[in-house]
């Protein structure tokens, strides 16, 4: 008796099981549903400079060209950190390298090293503009390889918000101007996402300098130009 009650149990699990499975594939798709996207976006000035100095020694002794690529460094250093602000004016080296020449091959077909050639930069990078433009004069043992200029977190952060509730409103009011097209008096919103650009991911624009300005000792000259921070809705509406 006791089996004939459990299998019972489970054919009315079963059928109960199967109705459901059925009523969910009879039930229609949702109506009215409209996909919406909409965009804002704002120009902020660029508030961060960064200019790469680089130099370039070669030698037939490697000891020699390393011991000159660290004297050149030394001294582009000394002079950047004498105006170093944190925030404002912030020095740190970027590659320093050292590697063999093999211009020519030996009978047996070995490359014989010939040379040593070797590279050092140092990075001056922040918001005082003025003051960086004016120090590129004082480094002489570096020239200017690269030039960027781009948006700082904060000052894209500033922006973000107003940016976002402009896409926002947009959104909106596509979102009223559909329903009413397609003969709906309003709408409800069913998924909705915001996003921001961030202008740092992207490749940050450089300007390689001519050997000629780069060596002047004029002060360099500054136009930061300005980025575009811009804020994306995505979604659907349930028009009613």
């Amino acid at each position: 008796m006791k089996c004939n009650v459990r299998a019972a149990a489970v054919a009315s699990v079963l059928v109960v099981a199967t109705i459901a499975s059925v009523a969910h594939a009879d039930t229609p798709p949702p109506q009215g549903v409209l996909g919406l996207t909409a965009n804002a976006s704002v120009e902020v000035a660029k508030d961060l400079l960064a200019v790469t100095f680089s130099t370039t020694r070669e030698g037939t002794d490697a000891n020699t060209v390393q011991a000159q690529l660290k004297q050149a460094l030394d001294a582009a250093l000394a002079e950047a950190k004498k105006a170093a602000r944190p925030g404002q004016l912030d020095v740190q080296t970027g590659n320093f390298s050292l590697y063999p020449r093999y211009p020519n091959a030996t009978s047996s077909g070995r490359a014989a090293i010939t040379g040593w050639q070797g590279t050092a930069e140092v990075i001056v990078e922040g918001r005082d503009m003025t003051a960086i433009g004016q120090l590129t004069s004082r480094i002489t043992t570096m020239t200017i390889a690269r030039v960027a200029y781009r948006l700082s977190r904060e000052a894209s952060q500033r922006v973000e918000g107003d940016v976002s509730a402009e896409a926002i409103a947009a959104f909106r009011a596509k979102a009223t101007s559909y329903a009413k097209l397609f003969g709906y008096g309003s709408y409800a919103v069913r998924e909705v996402s915001v996003m921001t650009s961030d202008p740092q991911p992207g490749p940050v624009p450089t300007m390689r300098m001519q050997a000629a300005a780069a060596t002047s000792a004029d002060a360099l000259s500054v136009e930061p130009g300005k980025a575009l921070v811009t804020a994306t809705v995505n979604g659907t509406i349930q028009m009613k």
